[in-house]
This record gives structure tokens, C-alpha cells and sequence, in this order.
């Protein structure tokens, strides 16, 4: 979902730059050192599922997470085209199928904000399963619970450690996305083949 359907600069910013705004005013700190304080704990995190974990960064933190993400919503917005690529799924015969890392407080804001959930005939976070994307453990809950046939599958993530673990498990269509982030220049270089925008791969037959 962020990075893919929707723009990774509300994550982005938040993480990066308002979360450490609110940790500095909390103990009386400039940015950059509330950014060089933070930035190490939450790469420690990074891979994990402590990583999408509102409740965790709450504690960790000390700051009210989900509220800060309302505080923040007027940035949630779908990339380019992503609209028109979910309808013209929704006018194919294909099952369409939402997987993300994202805390279910952060899923159910996103899709408040943005209207996509009937698009997608299920929509799972990897918190109940246990197992962020990342981890092979992840792919192996979902097909258990969907019974879906991985070399059929079409997957589309902006990231590069996710789509490493969903071609080691066997997802046969991979892509990535050059520029995740509507704010920060179009990635290179990428690992598995991307696309720019939902135009590159339409129409949906």
C-alpha cells in the first residue's frame, strides 16, 4: 500500500521529520539531535514488525503515534494514477488482493482517507499473521490462509527486501516502483523490474 497505491512521503515526513518534531519538543531538543537520537533506534527496528508497530513506537516513544497520524492525515494521497490502475482491476476478472506491513490503526486511517478498500476483494495486514512481509514466514501464513497459487501471482511492492522474500517464496510476476516517494527523486538501479506509473502496465486484460 504506501510506496505502491498510495504516496510514501506521508510515511516519509512523519518518520523523518514530525515524529522527531514532537520527541524534541517533549525533552527539549533540537531536531537534529532528536533525529540523531532517533534515527538509530529505529533502524534497529527496520525488517521487523516492531518497525509498523504503532503500539510498539507508543511505548518506545512515549507519544501517542496513531494520534500524531491523524494530526498528519492531509498528506495521505494515492500516487499517480493508482485510482484509475484499481479501477481497471476492478473491471477485470482478476482477485485483487491488498497485503501491507501497515499497524491496523495506520490501515484503517489510510483507507478512511483515501476510499480504496472496495477495490480489493481482501485486504490483510501482516500483523495478524505475526510476520512482517520480510520474512518468508509471512508468505507462508498468507497462502495458507488464501490457498492462492504463487506463480499466478502478480505482486507489486516499493520494497526491495519484500520483493527479495516474495520471489524466494515463488510469487512468479514481481514489480517495483521507481519513485515510492512523489517527493524524492525516481530510484535506479532496482533490483527486479519497475515501473514509474500504473500507466506503464495498462490496460488490465
Amino acid at each position: 500500500m504506501d510506496g505502491t497505491l498510495l504516496d510514501l512521503h506521508f510515511d516519509n515526513y512523519f518518520w523523518q521529520v514530525f515524529v522527531p518534531q514532537k520527541y524534541a519538543q517533549k525533552h527539549g531538543l533540537s531536531l537534529i539531535d532528536s533525529q540523531t537520537a532517533l534515527y538509530p533506534r529505529f533502524h534497529a527496528q527496520s525488517g521487523t514488525l516492531n518497525w509498523y508497530c504503532l503500539d510498539h513506537w507508543t511505548r518506545d516513544l512515549a507519544l501517542d503515534i496513531v494520534a500524531l497520524k491523524h494530526e498528519l492525515q492531509h498528506l495521505i494521497r494515492p500516487r499517480v494514477d493508482a485510482m484509475t490502475f484499481l479501477q481497471a482491476l476492478a473491471d477485470s476478472n482478476k482477485s485483487v488482493w491488498m497485503v501491507t506491513n501497515a499497524h491496523p490503526d495506520a490501515l484503517k486511517l489510510k483507507l478512511q482517507s483515501t476510499q480504496i478498500a472496495p477495490y480489493f476483494d481482501h485486504i490483510l495486514s501482516s500483523h495478524q499473521f505475526g510476520k512482517p512481509k520480510e520474512h518468508i514466514e509471512f508468505w507462508q501464513a498468507l497462502q495458507q490462509f488464501l490457498h492462492f497459487d504463487p506463480k499466478r501471482c502478480l505482486f507489486i511492492d516499493d520494497s526491495e527486501a519484500v520483493l527479495t522474500t516474495a520471489h524466494a517464496f515463488g510469487i512468479g510476476h514481481i514489480l517495483s516502483i521507481q519513485q515510492p516517494d512523489s517527493q524524492v527523486a525516481a530510484r535506479t538501479g532496482l533490483l527486479f523490474p519497475a515501473i514509474h506509473h500504473f500507466a506503464d502496465i495498462l490496460p488490465i486484460e
